[in-house]
């Protein structure tokens, strides 16, 4: 008997997991949508500057990885990541202090697979995962679906507040601590050499991994550098890291830097999900740095993100009244806006977006869901004039609603 296409289709009826119904789609994406409307500057996305992605570089090593690699590049390939990628990574972590060999580099679609893969390896139901509080909204999103409860600790100017690390570890033996410690998303800030060393010392005590998300760390403009967590740490501490920022989001590489003796838990449940990462952008990459492009990228790269910067820090200090602070970080792309204590950001975003401006509000950004006064802004997507704009009108939206 053939089916009535015609018939509708009862997918109300269709039962979904109660974990997956609990599940709140990313805030990010859903402003995104509002603030792609024509003529609304936005503060919004964490989206790189679109107009020094390597478009011409690209197409030139695009053909090259043709030409070179042929059907190769084309095929299916390890789960771990073609090999020649993965001594490259290897060999620039070691050159930059964090000794590491091919054994210890996964490759993964884009920094937020390898933030998932942690709590899909690490976390059953009902486990603590240690975080900052605020932390990355989408670490949070991809947490959730393994149902953890967290173990959040506050922050201050030199980021993750150490004195409260260790009590929190042994009342709730989290699984990781889940840490962004180079100008964190969503503050800007960067967690000081003394609180790098004490939590590298915590975690080894108690045996607990660091998860060190660095998306952010070569975009360093100003200020004075930090040794990484996990050259502190060494194998207490696996790093995470991403080709987006510094090359372009939409390859979607990224990978991971761990214990030798681990990766193959990664690598068994990654085969789950995705089998391996695009064949293709891992030779486009590899042929994109070997060809020396990469650094002077960064360095163009620094130079564009610390003019926006300035830019929007000036643009506060003249329109923002009296009573909002903010951070100032040194490099990155965000900063961090606390309005009083009265007032919520999210109440705002509606007014802000019929004035044709957008954030994103903070309180995603908190795993208890507080926050309620702040907000993230971005400054690497929006032109120097949008931002001098979008400032003052903010300011003004500020002064007619305290």
């Amino acid at each position: 008997m053939l089916v009535d296409q015609n018939e509708k289709v009862r997918t109300d009826l269709w039962h979904i997991s109660p974990h997956v119904l609990k599940l709140e789609t990313s805030i990010i994406r859903e402003i995104l949508k509002v603030s792609s409307q024509p003529g609304v500057i936005s503060f919004a996305g964490g989206l790189p500057a679109p107009e020094l992605f390597p478009i011409d570089d690209m197409a030139k090593i695009s053909q090259l990885v043709l030409k070179k690699h042929g059907a190769r590049s084309l095929q299916y390939s390890f789960s771990r990541g073609i090999n020649e990628l993965r001594e490259l990574i290897a060999q620039r972590a070691s050159e930059r202090g964090t000794p590491s060999t091919i054994d210890n580099i996964l490759i993964t679609s884009g920094g937020q697979q390898a933030i998932e893969l942690m709590a899909r390896v690490f976390v059953s139901p009902g486990d603590y995962i240690m975080t900052e509080s605020p932390t990355y909204v989408g670490a949070l999103q991809a947490f959730n679906y393994y149902q953890p409860k967290y173990a959040a600790i506050e922050m201050d100017d030199e980021g993750i507040i150490i004195d409260q690390v260790e009590e929190k570890i042994k009342k709730f033996k989290p699984r990781f601590i889940y840490t962004v410690s180079n100008f964190q998303n969503p503050t800007g800030i960067t967690m000081s050499m003394k609180r790098r060393e004490r939590l590298v010392e915590l975690a080894t005590r108690y045996h607990i991994p660091i998860v060190d998300d660095n998306p952010y760390g070569d975009i360093r403009f100003s200020g004075k550098d930090v040794p990484t967590l996990k050259s502190i740490g060494g194998d207490i501490v696996i790093a995470v890291r991403t080709f987006s920022k510094i090359i372009t989001p939409g390859l979607r590489i990224g990978w991971i830097n761990g214990p030798a003796e681990i990766m193959h838990h990664f690598e068994k449940v990654k085969q789950g999900t995705d089998l391996h990462s695009t064949t293709f952008c891992q030779y486009l990459i590899h042929e994109y740095i070997s060809a020396g492009l990469l650094e002077p990228h960064i360095e163009k790269i620094k130079v564009d993100y610390r003019e926006k910067r300035d830019t929007m820090l000036k643009a506060m200090k003249e329109n923002f009244p009296e009573g909002v602070k903010w951070t100032e970080p040194d490099g990155g792309l965000f900063l961090w806006v606390e309005l009083p204590k009265h007032m919520s950001t999210r109440d705002l975003l509606p007014k802000a977006i019929e004035k044709k401006v957008a954030y994103v509000y903070g309180q995603p950004f908190f795993p208890d869901g507080s926050g309620e006064n702040t907000m993230r802004l971005n400054y690497s997507n929006a032109t120097r004039e949008n931002i001098v704009k979008g400032i003052k009108t903010l300011g003004e939206l500020f002064r007619e609603n305290m």
